[in-house]
């Protein structure tokens, strides 16, 4: 397996099956843990990171979720790569800047990915299409104990897992789900939405997490601490969260039919439009635009396209994606062009 072989695969979150995937486009878990007696990345020398690095690899080469995987350092790779690793949420954007003695272990369906030296030793994600935070976690705690009978972790009995934030001090666990809302917003019932949740103690983010803006419809909700309760605990709680905004969300879709379905048919159909015939279309745009077709199709208003063929397009189409199809570097004004011309060719297929 190598780098380009992700480039015209699928990652498994795109496929846009599970329960309520037609709102829930993706669940992830999230561990972070580290090394007893090591220096956290951050304070650690080059040497050190190396020799962290080297442990942490011995230990997961031989883990099943990982076989026939791919391992990256990052100072081995291109910008480009990093970008479009990132893209794909098998990295971070703090990883993707991270130099010699950082690494990531990717599993062959993409569902897995282990990042090594980022702000902690290890921090392990098990990304699933559709509501599904449970199924997540037994693969995150199939994966964590594995590793812990390879490598000692810093713990401590009074505060559980060690980190370098301290939100994430205790359990190390971060439980998100990424929600599809565009009905909310068109009803101008998202900002109510959005403040009890937050009200709750939960974070909501953008596409790509932290600090980062909220478009396309979509946004990340997830847990802020984990110190003081369990994994256990956190799961139920997000997923209470979750199912009363996928309860507000169904309520909101059902009163557009209802009483604004001219407007709807008609969003939905100039996206459609603009999406297979625009031979210049930003980024930006594109999301927008993919969204309110995602919308359509969920709604059972568009009957020629499926739902992973536009959760396909929403990466595929992102700065970094459009360079790797193509081979070369492309500026912002000629991605533009390209990315049209790979709109109306996969939707042409469809």
């Amino acid at each position: 397996m190598k780098l380009d072989d992700l480039v015209t695969s699928s990652h498994s979150w795109m496929q846009g099956n599970g329960p309520e995937s037609d709102i829930v486009f993706s669940s992830r878990v999230r561990l972070a843990r580290n090394l007893a007696d090591n220096i956290f990345p951050n304070r650690a020398t080059p040497n050190e990171k190396a020799q962290v690095l080297e442990r942490i690899l011995a230990a997961v080469k031989d883990l099943e979720h990982f076989k026939d995987g791919l391992t990256l350092k990052m100072d081995e790779l291109e910008e480009l790569d990093k970008q479009f690793l990132a893209e794909r949420y098998l990295i971070s954007r703090e990883l993707a800047g991270g130099g010699a003695g950082s690494a990531v272990v990717i599993s062959p369906d993409q569902s897995m990915s282990l990042m090594i030296n980022e702000e902690d030793h290890i921090r392990f994600q098990v990304l699933l299409s559709g509501f599904r935070l449970r199924e997540c976690f037994a693969i995150a705690s199939q994966i964590d104990e594995q590793l812990e009978t390879r490598l000692e972790y810093a713990y401590s009995p009074r505060l559980g897992y060690l980190s370098a934030c301290p939100t994430n001090v205790g359990t190390g666990i971060r439980i998100s789900a990424m929600l599809h809302l565009p009905a909310l917003i068109l009803l101008r019932q998202i900002e109510q939405v959005l403040q009890a949740i937050i009200k709750l103690g939960l974070a909501v983010r953008g596409l790509y997490g932290e600090g980062t803006e909220w478009f396309g419809n979509l946004f990340q909700i997830s847990n802020q601490v984990t110190l003081g309760r369990s994994e256990e605990e956190l799961i139920a709680s997000i997923e209470k969260v979750i199912r009363q905004v996928m309860h507000s969300e169904k309520a909101a879709r059902t009163s557009l039919l209802k009483t604004k379905s001219a407007v709807l048919y008609d969003k939905v159909g100039r996206a459609a439009g603009i999406l297979g015939n625009a031979h210049i279309i930003t980024s930006r745009e594109t999301i927008d635009h993919l969204s309110t077709l995602r919308m359509g199709i969920d709604m059972s208003l568009v009957g020629d396209l499926d739902r992973q063929a536009v959760n396909e397009l929403f990466i595929l189409t992102q700065p970094a994606h459009l360079q790797k199809i193509y081979g070369k570097t492309l500026d912002a004004s000629v991605r533009d062009v390209e990315r049209g011309t790979l709109l109306r060719q996969r939707l042409l297929e469809k």
